[in-house]
């Protein structure tokens, strides 16, 4: 009797091993249509990312306030973006900010990471790099300094120490003149201009040059004891710079720029972020 429950415990096994051997066959095809299925979910995306037309991204500085930064709710913001999300929406595009650094911006956009630079871009001098949509906003590089500094003109920065954002418009613009910029004891770059300010707080650089806008925006936000010097270092205006030769989607942003300013939109959203209308675009 022994003997025969082994022999069938030992057929029961065999069963069961042949059952599982089965069963194994028989998921294989599974895995193979799951395999399949994967691939056609790479080819969907691949599609979906191959539709770029159905995006509009565009980079900015994160650290450009007001036109494009880090809001206090973690999400990035500006008036900048504001415009360029209006925009998106109006051309049926999904609106994608991607932050660049700046010294690296004509690398992404010849990469096509991003579709245009739109964050307070400065078109003078650099006409003949990109194709631009008509300038949106004038604006002007000045020098902040702190209240009690006792610089009050572009003589008294003589022998000072001066800051400004690495590739930015200021620095260009004093490249170019070398008579004020041989009077400084000191010319040198940030990466942005928030650590600007905080170096202008701790005293370890006596001005920072920037561009108007981004500097009164700065001062009120951390009412700061800075102003700014009646001097001005150049006058420019703002565009929307795209790859060059990428008529077509200027073309596009254009034309809804131009709508934005007829039917109010452009007046709406310069005043939430400034209190006035500041653009420029003709209705």
């Amino acid at each position: 009797m022994k003997k025969i429950m082994i022999k069938m415990a030992a057929a029961l096994s065999v069963l069961a091993l042949l059952s599982g051997c089965s069963s194994k066959q028989e998921t294989a095809p599974a895995d193979q249509a799951g395999e399949t299925k994967e691939s056609g979910s790479e080819e969907s995306g691949a599609a979906k990312a191959g539709d770029g037309e159905e995006t509009f991204t565009v980079g900015f500085d994160q650290d450009f306030p007001p036109m494009g930064f880090v809001g206090d709710n973690g999400e990035y913001t500006g008036f900048d973006l504001d415009l360029a999300k209006e925009v998106a929406n109006r051309l049926g595009k999904k609106f994608v900010a991607q932050p660049i650094g700046w010294d690296a911006k004509d690398m992404e956009l010849e990469s096509g990471n991003i579709d245009c630079i739109w964050n307070g871009f400065t078109m003078n001098g650099r006409e003949d790099g990109y194709t631009w949509t008509k300038p949106y906003m004038k604006n002007s590089q000045v020098f902040v300094v702190a209240k009690d500094s006792g610089i009050q003109t572009l003589g008294d920065l003589s022998g000072k120490i001066v800051e400004v954002q690495a590739d930015s418009s200021a620095e260009k613009a004093l490249k170019e003149d070398e008579t004020l910029l041989n009077t400084f004891k000191t010319l040198q770059t940030t990466p942005d201009y928030n650590t600007a300010f905080m170096d202008l707080e701790m005293g370890a650089v006596d001005a920072v040059a920037m561009d108007v806008i981004v500097a009164a925006y700065q001062i009120e936000q951390r009412k700061a004891d800075f102003v700014i010097l009646e001097e001005s270092l150049s006058a420019e205006e703002y565009g929307v710079g795209f790859k060059k030769g990428n008529e077509k989607l200027r073309d596009q942003v254009q034309e809804q720029l131009e709508a934005m300013a007829a039917d109010g939109t452009l007046k709406k959203i310069s005043e939430q972020w400034f209190g006035k209308d500041v653009t420029t675009v003709a209705k």
